[in-house]
């Protein structure tokens, strides 16, 4: 079961998804490992739009739309297809993905529902597939994706397992109400990796998450540091790339490696990052910096080290030139007595004669 699920996902990620975010991917045959998906989707064309690459929609709470999905047939049989419509996810790669029908949809996949959960499509025929996007009455205001997506399960003789191709199209639905676009700078830690060359700089690793905290869905620009007390020899990681698109309620976890940090005893790390509004129509807007920032010890211990066995050395030579200056200062008493000793004996002598 496992291995099926696997080989299902991996079809989903290399040949649905890329269906759903290009318009070439719509037009022709996607080709899927150990087959050939001999079908295309795409969006119907009425009174909604022609040539779309994706269902987009605003509706308000309570509201509905209705739209069709095309299933074009390019094989030379014919294909007993199942359709189901799921919620979207960013996933760690930064891509969008779909849930599988196993997994519990509360937004688009909920929300969204088509005239027949199969349909046949003949060999060099289309079929249309109406489906209706009707959005609860207490829904949240804010961006959901998901898609609609057609699939066929197909048996691997040579594995034992059955493998799911799919294709499907992006459905983006924006619930109508009051935009509140947040994104939060979570959990900031910074960990200092120093070297054996006591003059020689360190790296540090500043880890935080990106938590979109609003109802829209947001990027961001991102600048990290780290220096030491009062700013002094900070460094700039400053050409990192933008997060993906994250929808309401996820986070994004981010590591950002800075090179050759002076090991200052302290070491302090910050992060800014800037939200990025993206609209229907493609226009970006920066909302305002948020940033958080953490410190840790860098203590430079090889150069401490060193330091201490200067000052340990110079300490034991002056140590044994002080040893060494009582010992000649002892020594030259000793010879001034012995001769005061010497001439007193012999001043004795010569008054005794």
């Amino acid at each position: 079961m496992h291995a099926r699920l696997v080989r299902a996902a991996l079809v989903t990620a290399l040949a649905a998804l890329s269906a759903c975010v290009g318009p070439a991917a719509l037009a022709v045959p996607t080709a899927a490992p150990d087959g050939d998906v001999t079908w295309t989707v795409r969006t119907g064309t009425h009174d909604l739009g022609a040539d779309r690459t994706s269902f987009t929609y605003t509706v308000n709470p309570g509201g509905s739309v209705e739209d069709t999905l095309v299933v074009a047939n390019h094989g030379a049989t014919a294909l007993d297809l199942a359709i189901h419509t799921a919620d979207g996810y960013t996933t760690e790669s930064g891509q969008l993905d779909l849930l599988t029908p196993e997994e519990t949809s509360t937004g688009v996949g909920a929300w969204v529902a088509s005239s027949t959960s199969t349909v046949t499509v003949q060999p060099d025929a289309t079929v249309d597939v109406p489906f209706t996007v009707q959005v609860p009455d207490s829904a949240t205001p804010g961006d959901y994706v998901g898609g609609i997506v057609t699939s066929l399960t197909q048996a691997d003789t040579e594995e034992g397992i059955n493998v799911d191709r799919r294709l499907g199209v992006r459905i983006t639905l924006h619930v109508g109400g009051e935009v509140q676009p947040s994104l939060a700078v979570e959990g900031v830690a910074v960990a200092y990796h120093g070297t054996l060359n006591p003059f020689s700089a360190g790296d540090a690793t500043i880890s935080y998450t990106l938590h979109n905290t609003g109802n829209t869905t947001v990027s961001a620009q991102q600048v990290a540091s780290a220096g030491g007390p009062f700013g002094w020899f900070t460094v700039h990681a400053s050409d990192l790339e933008a997060t993906p698109q994250l929808l309401p309620g996820e986070s994004w976890k981010v590591s950002v490696p800075l090179h050759h940090v002076t090991p200052a005893v302290r070491v302090s790390a910050t992060a800014v990052v800037t939200p990025l509004l993206t609209d229907a129509a493609g226009s970006t807007t920066s909302l305002d910096q948020e940033s958080a920032s953490a410190s840790t010890w860098a203590i430079p211990w090889s150069l401490l080290v060193l330091v201490l066995a200067m000052v340990a050395a110079v300490l034991g030579t002056v140590r044994v030139l002080r040893r060494r200056k009582r010992a000649r200062t002892a020594r030259e008493a000793v010879r001034v007595q012995e001769a005061v000793d010497q001439a007193l004996r012999e001043r004795a002598t010569t008054s005794a004669s």
